[in-house]
């Protein structure tokens, strides 16, 4: 591979600048350490070269230029990503933050948007319109990841997953060829990109279908830790009879040091449940009424909001530049064993910031056919993360080894398999356990047509066969 020294003379740098609109940047550029870094901040790693597309054109330059010098090349969307990736060392990083385009068609209820969009951005968009589509729980989460790995989101039980709204992309691959994927065209590579994560291209553009979402009830209630295993159990009996239009999620966090939480709970642990009811207010307010007498109420957050508004609900809990890792399982029942896993996970948060998500999927998910796309676990009830975040480096081992430690420890009441985007782990063994199998020989099959060299590996790596 070329060295960094000669990728960054005049002569190598000034190609690509002078092929590309957008700005290119070398390590001793002006901005360069800025851009290099990402969400999570304990990833450090420094690219040979970073650009910055303005356009498909210069996405198609970038990629010519990586194969001419034989670079890998990571791709940043949004930057969001858990596990640290969209960025590497001694590769070409192409970062599409200057690719924020979106196009509403209200009357065909579709949305046409670039790679570096994020849900935040799309939301405010198609919000104009009284449309919407399922997007992540944080608004500053990039469109293409999340879609790519899945899109578990706010409106999932009601309209699927982000991957199942999903009706096209502009990607362009290895050879520098920008294609467009459908059920129409490039169908396995289609098939590939809705949850086989970013192997196979560049994604320059994803065009979603649409759904009427405007007012929502949503937010969340907080009760005392305490009472963790009772919420946990009441979840267990009600989650089977929760309505499509209702998505919820138990979370063990820490209450906040704000003045509307009760003093005795600011910054202690509390379990929260969170949740989006997309229909009729009143119905969503009897949906949720069994709730508020489960356990004691710490505080109560729920109410109508804009479905936008929800969206950014939850984005200071995940601010930039905090040190995280995370691991996740598909969980067909919290059985009391479970419960009482995932409880004594609970009161062993290692730090306040450090948390655990159980999301309740089944709903349209679960009515996909299986083999219709790369996502895989469609007719499993849970869906659980161990985060473990925290400010510094010091405080990252007891982060990453209570994950770990509780992640085994809850293994037992797994399917095996896990989200490929709540987790952290790169390492061959854990990729193949986001997909099984049968799905994994079929995405290397579609690696080898449109990445023979292994060109996108800075991910959750699908390798090629040799």
């Amino acid at each position: 591979m070329t060295t960094n020294h000669h990728l960054t003379t005049s002569t190598s740098t000034d190609g690509l600048r002078e092929a590309t609109r957008g700005p290119v940047l070398a390590p001793t550029d002006p901005g360069y350490d800025d851009v290099r870094r990402v969400w999570n901040a304990s990833i450090d790693r420094r690219p040979a070269l970073i650009v910055q597309p303005s356009g498909v054109a210069d996405v198609i330059a970038a990629v010519r230029f990586a194969a001419e010098r034989d670079l890998p090349i990571a791709v940043r969307g949004g930057g969001h990503s858990f596990a640290g990736l969209g960025t590497c060392d001694d590769g070409l990083l192409v970062d599409l933050e200057l690719m924020k385009g979106i196009r509403v068609d209200a009357g065909a209820r579709e949305v046409v948007a670039q790679g570096g969009v994020t849900w935040g951005e799309l939301d405010h968009e198609t919000a104009a319109f009284g449309l919407a589509t399922t997007g992540g729980m944080v608004s500053t989460t990039g469109i293409a990841g999340l879609t790519l790995g899945g899109g578990v989101g706010w409106l999932m039980r009601k309209y699927g997953l982000s991957c199942d709204n999903l009706i096209g992309a502009d990607i362009v691959t290895a050879d520098a060829q920008l294609r467009h994927a459908s059920e129409d065209e490039h169908a396995d590579l289609f098939w590939a990109l809705r949850g086989g994560g970013g192997n196979f291209g560049i994604v320059t553009s994803l065009e979603y279908r649409l759904h009427p979402v405007g007012t929502v009830l949503g937010g969340a209630l907080f009760y005392p830790a305490v009472n963790a295993a009772d919420v946990l159990a009441f979840y267990a009996a009600s989650a089977p009879t929760e309505r499509d239009e209702l998505v919820t999620l138990l979370e063990f966090t820490t209450a906040p040091d704000t003045d509307d939480f009760p003093a005795e709970y600011r910054g202690k642990p509390v379990i929260a449940l969170a949740l989006c009811y997309c229909g009729p207010i009143a119905d969503g307010e009897a949906a949720i009424e069994p709730w508020r007498r489960v356990a004691p109420l710490v505080a109560d957050f729920v109410g109508p909001m804009p479905y936008s508004e929800l969206q950014m609900f939850f984005d200071e809990d995940y601010p930039r530049g905090m040190w995280s890792y995370v691991k996740s399982h598909y969980v067909d029942d919290l059985s009391a064993e479970a419960i009482s896993a995932l409880a004594a996970a609970g009161d062993a948060r290692p730090t306040k910031r450090s948390f655990i998500d159980i999301h309740h999927l089944e709903g349209a998910p679960a009515r996909v056919e299986p083999d219709s796309s790369a996502f895989d676990e469609r007719r499993v009830r849970y869906l659980v993360m161990f985060g473990g975040v925290c400010a510094d480096e010091p405080e990252m081992k007891r982060c990453r080894d209570w994950a770990k430690k509780h992640w085994s420890a809850l293994a037992s009441y797994g399917t095996g398999l896990t989200y490929v985007n709540f987790m952290s782990d790169t390492d061959a063994a854990a990729v193949q356990a986001a997909w099984g199998t049968a799905k994994y020989e079929r995405l290397v099959a579609v690696k080898n047509q449109h990445d023979p060299g292994n060109r996108f590996r800075f991910n959750h790596n699908i390798a090629p066969n040799p």
